[in-house]
């Protein structure tokens, strides 16, 4: 058994917590609120992709993370909440093959159509910072971050 011995949270404020049986194909269950639901293989990798699977998840929990911490980045930059307000960001998990198992690549694109390129890149920069799963992905999983005019 390991333990990172790096930074940790001066206090620990939420945990969530997690059951998980079956692996890729199986049901998971988490509470507070209830959420429980299956568990599959994407058809890409060979599975029926009839379930949630752990790519999805990390995605959607880093997509939430990254614009909540945008509005953090952009209260500390003194930028108005209105020009946040249709802001959007897309998270991409990738997964392949990796030495002996499997390896994650990632991509955040954030979309800021009411502030100047400068100012969105100095933001998204910032907010790159602040990002609980954005610093957890640092120097462990190769990350892209973009400004994108539209997620098309």
């Amino acid at each position: 058994m390991s333990t990172y011995q790096g930074n940790e949270p001066s206090q620990i404020v939420y945990t969530a917590t997690a059951q998980v049986t079956g692996g890729r194909n199986g049901h998971a269950v988490s509470h507070e609120p209830e959420l429980e639901f299956d568990l599959d293989t994407p058809v890409a990798m060979g599975g029926k992709g009839q379930g949630t699977n752990p790519e999805q998840l990390f995605a959607i929990g880093w997509g939430a993370c990254f614009q909540g911490a945008l509005a953090l980045a952009a209260k500390e930059q003194r930028v108005a909440a209105t020009k946040l307000a249709k802001s959007q960001v897309r998270a991409s998990i990738s997964l392949g093959p990796e030495g002996e198992s499997f390896g994650l690549k990632g991509k955040i694109e954030v979309v800021l159509p009411d502030l100047d390129d400068e100012a969105a890149a100095k933001l998204v920069e910032r907010t790159q910072e602040l990002c609980p799963y954005s610093k957890a992905t640092a120097g462990n999983v190769p990350t892209e971050v973009v400004v994108v005019k539209s997620l098309g």
